[in-house]
């Protein structure tokens, strides 16, 4: 069974950065594709990166490009997003996902079959 622990959420003031982890257990993950999410109050949930796990490969959303970065230790089974530059918006709960790395986008939640339980990102103004 897949599992997903994410860390490294907290309180932040505008500007500033955080490291987010997602350690992944279960199985190997060299065929999978892994992705952050985040979801605010009221608002539905948002593709925010993804990563390939084989080669590394990423994919960022318009809004985060730039100042998040995706990441990924093979040796560590994690994954990271380097968070810089946070305003006030990028408050959320982000969540990392997985699948099978299959045709189709990688932008849509309702394709992933693994999810972690969240971890809350709040940015000051």
């Amino acid at each position: 069974q897949v599992q997903l622990v994410e860390s490294g959420g907290g309180l932040v003031q505008a500007g500033g950065s955080l490291r987010l982890s997602c350690a992944a257990s279960g199985r190997t993950f060299s065929s999978y594709v892994m992705s952050w999410f985040r979801q605010a109050p009221g608002k539905e949930r948002e593709f925010v990166a993804a990563i390939f796990w084989s080669d590394g490969s990423t994919n960022h959303a318009d809004s985060v490009k730039g100042r998040f970065t995706i990441s990924r230790d093979n040796a560590k089974s994690t994954m990271y997003l380097q968070m810089n530059s946070l305003k006030p918006e990028d408050t959320a709960v982000y969540y990392c996902a997985a699948r099978v790395r299959r045709p189709g986008t990688v932008v849509f939640g309702r394709s992933y079959d693994y999810w972690g339980q969240g971890t809350q990102v709040t940015v000051s103004s």
